[in-house]
């Protein structure tokens, strides 16, 4: 049978974030332990998004727009401006902190902002590997290009691609856009599948999906994939996780204990400081 998510909706001051993932019918898709659809969204000049510096543990985080900039920063020092079609893959593993915010040219003009921030579980044996940043420009990311169908693989392999992101579990994440009326198989080389749709009237073996929410094919389905309109959405999966995960706030680990320990270092002050934004962050949740 499949299954259809309506994602939780939070607004952030006019920016609307709707999370898929998890919930009481996903609790992860493959290694994909948080799914968060950002926008679509326009900002007045001076206005933007800002995320102050937050933690993470125990997982990757992957961003990936349609439209619009952020700009990272992190406590390894790293500073990257994401455009759409780049691809920025930040492994916490044993611990690191960043911040996301509107650059500041982009603040000077009305500007849009459509994308998608997921988080992807590490394998219990890289849980606490050292952090690492890496940002992949649009050129390259494999993608192909037919019959009114445009694929990008954003990280781990499908449809005969693999992308340079390094990804610690078989990993499925395919950026889709489709004209009207086109259609499309979803890879089926994945244990575990599912099909955001960020925009544009969908069906998935004929069954009409709406838009903004999250599908999980049927085990063993096809998969076919058509545009009533025009068409973006993300397929994500993989393998499945090696055990179950607790999260917290921004945390994730098989460990209870390891993410009191986290909660502890933050609110202490061990993930360090972020150069250029160390003039705040968010405090630890009911600290």
């Amino acid at each position: 049978m499949t299954t259809i998510i309506n994602p939780r909706v939070h607004d952030l001051g006019g920016f609307q974030v709707r999370r898929a993932v998890p919930t009481l019918q996903a609790r992860s898709v493959g290694p994909f332990v948080f799914v968060d659809h950002m926008g679509p969204a326009v900002f007045a000049p001076g206005q933007g998004i800002d995320v102050r510096p937050h933690p993470h543990i125990g997982l990757a985080t992957v961003t990936f727009l349609w439209s619009g900039a952020i700009g990272h920063r992190d406590t390894l020092g790293s500073e990257q401006v994401i455009r759409p079609g780049d691809v920025n893959w930040m492994t916490a593993g044993r611990g690191i902190a960043h911040s996301e915010r509107t650059p500041p040219p982009e603040r000077e003009h009305d500007h849009p902002l459509h994308g998608m921030q997921t988080w992807v579980a590490l394998p219990k044996a890289h849980e606490e590997t050292a952090p690492e940043f890496h940002h992949f420009s649009a050129a390259q990311l494999p993608q192909q290009r037919r019959d009114g169908a445009w694929l990008r693989v954003i990280a781990g392999r499908a449809y005969g691609e693999e992308s340079p992101v390094r990804v610690f579990a078989d990993t499925l994440n395919v950026a889709i856009d489709l004209d009207a009326g086109a259609e499309i198989d979803l890879d089926t080389t994945h244990a575990e599948r599912s099909l955001y749709v960020l925009e544009g009237e969908a069906q998935l073996d004929g069954t009409d999906i709406p838009a903004m929410h999250l599908v999980i094919p049927e085990a063993g389905a096809r998969g076919r994939l058509r545009a009533k309109t025009p068409l973006k959405a993300m397929l994500m999966g993989g393998e499945p996780l090696d055990g179950p995960r607790h999260l917290w706030w921004n945390f994730v680990s098989s460990s209870k204990e390891r993410i009191e320990q986290a909660k502890d270092d933050w609110r202490d002050g061990r993930f360090g400081t972020i150069p250029g934004d160390d003039k705040e962050f968010i405090p630890l949740p009911g600290a």
